[in-house]
């Protein structure tokens, strides 16, 4: 019999792509006639999903031995309301989590154009609202992803599509993808004003890999969003853990991903990562960045940080306190 954990947990920090369970992805690519690259599902499972020993030397390793698959089988309405929907559902069932915040790229979705960008998020928004219904007690809010590969004019129509359904359950606006010398965070600058003025909550990518710092530096202080997505890079620097405090920014701390994607080369620099940020006062929540193909969740998560005293019981409650506060959800 399975055990309830009757803790109340949130999640800020999931990608859509990583979150959705194999037996759930081979039922869709099936009921679409998608050709996959293998024929028995276990075959799939360890295509879509890392084992304990498994690791990415990169990010752009990972999005092409993972995400581009699963992506591609979510890249129809159908698709993204049973994704959302199973995503919920089971992350209640699990881990308790009564709060959810799922992010995701629409236009990675829409299988180059063919499909219409509205009907993919309607499709996603219906998805998590009836996970809602069948779990009353749970509250989830979708973040629509803009990308460093698109071009300016790509990510405006996302953020003109998060604006439009900004009253519909899409709650904030994120930057993902890898990093590339052609992407202008400066001139992505009046995105986040026109997010901000349009009452979304901003989070964005960054700090993560190594180099990343100066990036970092100037998101926080000249588009001060609500949180960061990883930024595990701010350990090296004090002047940047002393501006995220000042400005009250929040971390999105994915420990077990950023083991898997050789951000941080063993658990030894994990730990003293998260105890410099920790011990300077920085917020910071904790997530699993994609429990499928991670095969973790935040369960998991915090009995990792806790058995390798990275943080005590007493201070992953207070990451569990921060990521209700710092949630874009307000209802």
């Amino acid at each position: 019999m399975t055990q309830r954990t009757t803790t109340p947990r949130a999640e800020l920090h999931t990608h859509l792509g990583a979150a959705v369970h194999p037996v759930v992805l081979w039922t869709i690519a099936h009921e679409q006639g998608i050709k996959l690259p293998v024929k028995d599902y276990w075959d799939f499972f360890a295509t879509v999903t890392m084992d304990e020993h498994e690791k990415n030397m990169t990010l752009e390793e990972m999005t092409d031995k993972y995400f581009l698959l699963t992506q591609l089988i979510q890249s129809s309405p159908e698709a993204l309301e049973m994704s959302t929907h199973s995503v919920i559902g089971g992350g209640y069932r699990k881990c308790n989590l009564v709060l959810q915040e799922l992010k995701f790229n629409p236009m990675r979705r829409n299988r180059a154009g063919e499909r219409d960008l509205d009907h993919i998020i309607l499709a996603a928004l219906w998805g998590m609202r009836r996970a809602m219904l069948e779990y009353p007690e749970v509250k989830a809010g979708l973040i629509l992803e803009v990308d460093r590969t698109f071009t300016l004019e790509q990510n405006e129509i996302i953020l003109d599509k998060a604006i439009r359904y900004a009253h519909d359950g899409v709650i904030g606006i994120d930057v993902s993808g890898p990093h590339r010398g052609s992407f202008s965070m400066k001139a992505h600058v009046p995105l986040f004003e026109r997010a901000r003025k349009a009452g979304l909550g901003i989070t964005i990518h960054t700090g993560e890999v190594e180099g990343s710092a100066e990036e970092m530096r100037f998101v926080v202080e000249n588009i001060r969003p609500d949180r960061i997505g990883h930024g595990i890079q701010s350990a090296q620097h004090p002047d940047i853990l002393t501006s995220l405090k000042e400005h009250g920014i929040t971390l999105e701390i994915c420990p077990t991903s950023n083991l898997k994607n050789s951000m941080v080369k063993d658990t030894d620099e994990l730990r003293t990562i998260i105890r410099t940020i920790f011990d300077a006062g920085v917020k910071m929540t904790i997530n699993t960045d994609g429990p499928e193909m991670y095969q973790s969740n935040i369960c998991d998560e915090e009995e990792f940080l806790e058995k390798n005293d990275i943080l005590s019981k007493d201070e992953i409650a207070k990451c569990r306190q921060w990521a209700f506060e710092a949630s874009f959800i307000k209802e």
